[in-house]
Parts: C-alpha cells; sequence; structure tokens
C-alpha cells in the first residue's frame, strides 16, 4: 500500500481502504475511476496485504460458468482453510443483470468479496441490488507529479536515462494515465535503441515518436498560456479565437478528455444561467468525446467551443457559489429553523419539528412567502443576477412569481 502513487485520500495514512487492509477486513465495493489510475493494482494489493485470496475475471470475456466456478473455489477455499476470497472483476459494468444478480447471493453471504473496477458511471451501468451491497470509492486523474514518479521507477527498472524534457513530454501527454505513460516510456526506449544502440538515453523526438506527433511542442507553461487563451476568448465571446486555440492544443496533442473538462467548467463558471443549455451542450461533449474519441471527437469538441463563445455570458453562479460559500464558513454550524426539519420520524411533532411548515404546491403559483434561511442570516442575499441572456428572463418570471428581491435590489450580496 506504502508503494501506491496517487489515490492519497484512499490509501493514505488516514484514508478508509488503508484501514480496511490494516484490519485485515474487506468489504465489496467499486472501485471507479479514469483508465490507468490503478484500480486493478490497487484491488490486488488490498486482497494480498489483507490476507485474502484472489480470484480475477474480465467481464468482457468471463461468462456464467466462469462466475460460477470462482464462486464454487471461494467456497471450497473457505471451507478447507477458512480463507476468504476477493472476486476480483474488471469492467463490471460490462456483466449483463444475468451475471450480475449470479454475484448477488455470494456476496450478501460472505463468500466472497467482490472488488468490481469500471470506468462507467457505476449508478447508470450496475445492477441497483449489487451497488446496495457494496460501497463506492473514486479514483481520481493521476497529477504530473505523480505520473514522474511512476516514469522514474520505470526508467530505474529498466536502466535507461531519459532527459527533462523527455520525461515532462510523458508526464504531459499522458493525461493521468498511469498506463499510457508507461507505455509512452517503454515505445519511446524501444525507438531509442533501435536508433542508437542500447545505451541510448530517450530524447523528447523519441517520445514524439511513440505517441505518433501527438506531443506538446511547447513547454509546459506555454501550453498552460494556450488553455488560459482558449477559456478567455471563449468567455469573450470570439468564435474565432476560440476556435484557434482550442485547434493550437489538438494539433499540439493536448487530451481531448481534457478539453472537454474545461469546457464543462466553464459553461458554469463563465455561461451560467444566461444560457442554461450551455452546460448540457458542454456536459454532451464530455460524453461524447469518451464515446467517440480521437480524431472524430474534434468536431465535437468544436461545436461545444462555439456554442458557448456564441452563448450570453453570466458569471452570476460563480458569485453568488462565493458568497454563500463565505457565510458559511464565517457563520460556523447553525441551526436549521424547526418548520424545515424532517418530520417524518415518531417524536419529530412531539419536538414541534416541522409544524407551521407551509407546503408551496398548495397555494396559487406554488409559491408562498416562508423562510427557510437559518434565523441568523434572514434577508441575506447571495445571488445577484448579471441581467443577460436567459437569466434576465429567470429572474424576472421569479420575481412576477414570488415578489421576491435579489442582491440587485438590495445592495451587493452578502460577503
Amino acid at each position: 500500500m506504502d508503494e501506491i502513487v496517487g489515490q492519497e485520500h484512499l490509501v493514505g495514512p488516514e484514508g478508509p481502504l488503508r484501514r480496511f487492509v490494516d484490519a485485515k477486513r474487506l468489504t465489496s465495493m467499486i472501485l471507479w475511476g479514469p483508465a490507468g489510475t490503478g484500480k486493478t493494482t490497487l484491488a490486488r494489493i488490498m486482497s494480498s496485504e489483507a490476507g485474502y485470496a484472489t480470484e480475477s475475471l474480465s467481464a468482457v470475456s468471463g461468462g456464467v460458468k466462469d462466475v460460477r466456478e470462482a464462486i464454487a473455489r471461494a467456497r471450497e477455499r473457505l471451507g478447507e482453510r477458512g480463507q476468504r476470497t476477493v472476486l476480483f472483476i474488471d469492467e463490471v459494468h460490462r456483466f449483463n443483470k444475468a451475471q450480475q444478480d449470479l454475484l448477488l447471493p455470494a456476496t450478501e453471504s460472505g463468500e466472497i468479496v467482490l472488488i468490481g473496477a469500471t470506468t462507467e458511471n457505476p449508478y447508470f451501468e450496475v445492477n441497483a441490488a449489487l451497488m446496495s451491497r457494496s460501497t463506492l470509492w473514486r479514483l481520481r486523474s493521476l497529477t504530473g507529479a505523480d505520473l514522474e514518479v511512476l516514469v522514474r521507477r520505470g526508467m530505474e527498472l529498466r536502466g535507461v536515462a531519459v532527459s527533462d524534457e523527455a520525461l515532462e513530454a510523458i508526464t504531459s501527454s499522458a493525461d493521468g494515465d498511469a498506463r499510457a505513460a508507461l507505455t509512452t516510456l517503454d515505445t519511446a526506449l524501444m525507438l531509442a535503441r533501435a536508433q542508437s544502440g542500447e545505451e541510448a538515453a530517450v530524447e523528447v523526438e523519441h517520445v514524439a515518436q511513440a505517441r505518433d506527433g501527438r506531443l506538446y511542442h511547447q513547454s509546459r507553461d506555454t501550453h498552460y498560456d494556450q488553455v488560459s487563451a482558449l477559456i478567455k476568448s471563449v468567455r469573450g465571446s470570439d468564435p474565432d479565437a476560440a476556435l484557434y486555440w482550442l485547434v493550437t492544443l489538438l494539433e499540439s496533442g493536448e487530451s481531448a478528455r481534457f478539453l472537454a473538462r474545461r469546457l464543462v467548467i466553464l459553461a458554469s463558471e463563465d455561461v451560467g444561467l444566461a444560457d442554461p443549455t450551455g452546460l448540457l451542450v458542454a456536459e454532451s461533449a464530455a460524453r461524447a468525446v469518451e464515446f467517440v474519441g480521437l480524431p472524430e471527437a474534434r468536431l465535437t469538441l468544436a461545436h461545444a467551443t462555439l456554442t458557448l463563445a456564441l452563448a450570453p455570458k453570466s458569471n452570476a453562479v460563480t458569485r453568488a457559489l462565493g458568497a454563500a460559500t463565505r457565510a458559511v464558513q464565517a457563520g460556523g454550524l447553525v441551526e436549521v429553523p424547526d418548520h424545515l426539519r424532517g418530520s417524518n420520524y415518531r417524536g419529530a411533532g412531539e419536538l414541534g419539528f416541522g409544524l407551521g411548515y407551509d407546503y408551496p404546491h398548495d397555494f396559487d403559483n406554488g409559491w408562498v412567502d416562508q423562510q427557510y434561511l437559518p434565523d441568523s442570516l434572514v434577508g441575506s442575499h447571495f445571488f445577484d443576477p448579471s441581467g443577460y441572456g436567459h437569466e434576465k428572463d429567470l429572474v424576472e418570471q421569479w420575481r412576477a412569481r414570488t415578489g421576491a428581491a435579489t442582491a440587485a435590489d438590495q445592495g451587493p450580496p452578502v460577503e
């Protein structure tokens, strides 16, 4: 566990998965995260260090027969030696319903501990009954520093020298994927030795060849300057400049996934309520990038970039979130007003919880004037609408329905 790179929130000294391993007791779980983040490695290390036997299946090639045989071996192992078994299933989302249902009895009885790995949202792809018997842990893309640690380990194991520029190129082009980084290192090493002999060092040109030209040809600073230029061009409603910087980044080998993530963030940060459909376009583009991949995903990214550049802009969501965050951090723990408290349990009425709450749908326009903020913040306003695009229409409709005011009507929002 100490040698795992990244995922500090799960395997660090206070991480929940490390605690399970230290206690020698694992529970069924789903590991969800992008490719190359260590899901399989983590499952194998946890199983080994916790003293469990391991059965591994791939949902791509394994069938019902394989699952039954793995469960039978686990049952036999438990009965004969008292050793529990981790059944690790890679790409668990690819199992059909019948295969997933087959896991339920053995998981519930404790005959196996299921660890499933998936790159897809398990709430959409994994049987709800199986999800309810498992805990979900999300793995994050590795940082550049994480990848550098892994690549340096690879360099040491292979006995190869890699120039600083080549090392940066490997880590920058891997998009948080350890497998991609190590594959690039191996390919670049083979190319270097084929050209210059067994003692050859890996240079940036070897990495460029290994990546088929999909490599940043500029420095890391220049790369982030170009990302900044893309974001500011979209924010500034310049479709030509936005498209230019998008193509510049793609031609330099930038990850389509990274660009899609930036557009999703920008859709809320800079377009916001001025065009609420901007977020839908950006999120759809992000999913399409995963589904289609490059080079076709260039069309999808261009579509989203131009849509967001042409959209009206508002940063009211960003400002409102900041104002509300500052109020929460400054105010500490506050009491929920009694009429807003949950009341669907015995004794709530005796405590006065839920009493006096007016159900908005019982009133005209689906609205009634009542307090929702904590007592200490009554009269506070965090949302300060911009008055641009669709946001103006939304606010006007809201005011007409409720007669309510915003920060714009009563001075600046709470700081």
